[in-house]
């Protein structure tokens, strides 16, 4: 794309509720003109449209010439069939997590983007939140991952289960964080609901030691989204539903060790009055809250707009996070609970 172009045409594809959202969002950018919605269901797609004033379609090939960028925001089953005539002409694309039905799919939208030097992103948009995006500062090296992701059932997403529905938003956050090479998948799940897992628990091995285990649910009570990372640098408590999170750094904590180790060694000093905690140098997170679906758009117009840029998540990085969940699949399906 040129980049001259200051404002990018833009078009959603499913009027569904994350279509809503994003054309919600791309209406508000000034990176942005939204021009176009696409579904098949011509109700839900001409509502939508009507609400921003734009045009509808049917096929999405009709929106070919029109357009300099598209959210693909339909159900998984069609996302490669949607992504290769766009791609095909050129048409930058964000789609939705998870990035294709299967890693074969996902592959294949891989080698379209490379064949026809076109940005692909895909909308992972938990690695926008602003707490990632705060943790993602420190660049520190994690060993140890504690991930749980809960909530109740929404009665959507029903095409596919708790792993891709919801655990892949920490799979591509622990992959950014781990950067290594996975070498074992353990994990157990269990459909309760329908054909799909709906409870998971995986645990992943990386080539640098790194250890992530990860619990996703759609039968809770309640909704939690809450990760845990040991580091040398540091360890970190982040909370992403509640955007918060405390930060214990190594390097501030220094005298408080020595203290502890120097009061052990004298073999007879009275611990009891003494609470962790208040010995601890704590600091809140720095976080900068803004909306991450904006900060997705964002990073992928401007990285259309600018060459040396690029999207906040990758089409190889969504290809990288399903492939990992498709090993999760395949171990929950090799540790059966019956």
């Amino acid at each position: 794309m040129s980049q001259q172009i200051k404002q990018l045409r833009t078009a959603v594809i499913g009027a569904g509720k994350m279509g809503n959202i994003h054309a919600k969002v791309l209406h508000k950018l000034p990176q942005s003109k939204l021009v176009a919605i696409a579904d098949v269901q011509q109700e839900k797609g001409k509502k939508l449209a009507k609400e921003y004033k734009c045009e509808y379609f049917s096929d999405v090939r009709d929106l070919v010439g029109k357009v300099d960028a598209v959210t693909i925001s339909a159900p998984t089953k069609s996302h490669l069939a949607l992504a290769e005539v766009l791609i095909s002409n050129k048409i930058p694309v964000l789609i939705e997590k998870p990035l294709a039905a299967s890693s074969e799919e996902g592959r294949k939208i891989v080698a379209l983007a490379k064949e026809h030097n076109t940005i692909v992103a895909v909308g992972h948009s938990e690695r926008c939140n602003p707490v990632v995006q705060a943790m993602q500062r420190l660049k520190i090296e994690a060993k140890f991952i504690e991930a749980t992701r809960i909530s109740p059932y929404s009665f959507r997403s029903t095409d596919i289960g708790v792993v891709l529905d919801m655990m892949i938003h920490d799979i591509d956050i622990i992959l950014a964080l781990a950067q290594s090479k996975i070498v074992k998948v353990d994990a157990t799940g269990v459909n309760v609901i329908g054909d799909y897992e709906d409870i998971c628990n995986a645990r992943i091995v990386f080539a640098s030691g790194c250890i992530a285990n990860i619990t996703a649910s759609r039968l809770a009570l309640k909704t939690v989204r809450k990760i845990r990372v040991f580091s040398r640098q540091a360890y970190l408590s982040l909370d992403f539903f509640k955007k918060e999170g405390v930060v214990i750094k190594a390097d501030g904590n220094i005298d408080a060790v020595k203290w502890v180790k120097e009061k052990q060694a004298q073999g007879d000093f009275d611990f009891t009055g003494v609470n962790w905690p208040d010995l601890l140098h704590i600091e809140q997170l720095d976080i900068d809250d803004r909306e991450p679906l904006r900060v997705e758009q964002e990073s992928f117009l401007n990285s259309i707009l600018d060459s040396s840029l690029r999207p906040e998540v990758t089409a190889e990085e969504g290809l990288a996070a399903l492939e990992c969940a498709e090993a999760i699949l395949k171990a929950i399906k090799e540790h059966p609970w019956d």
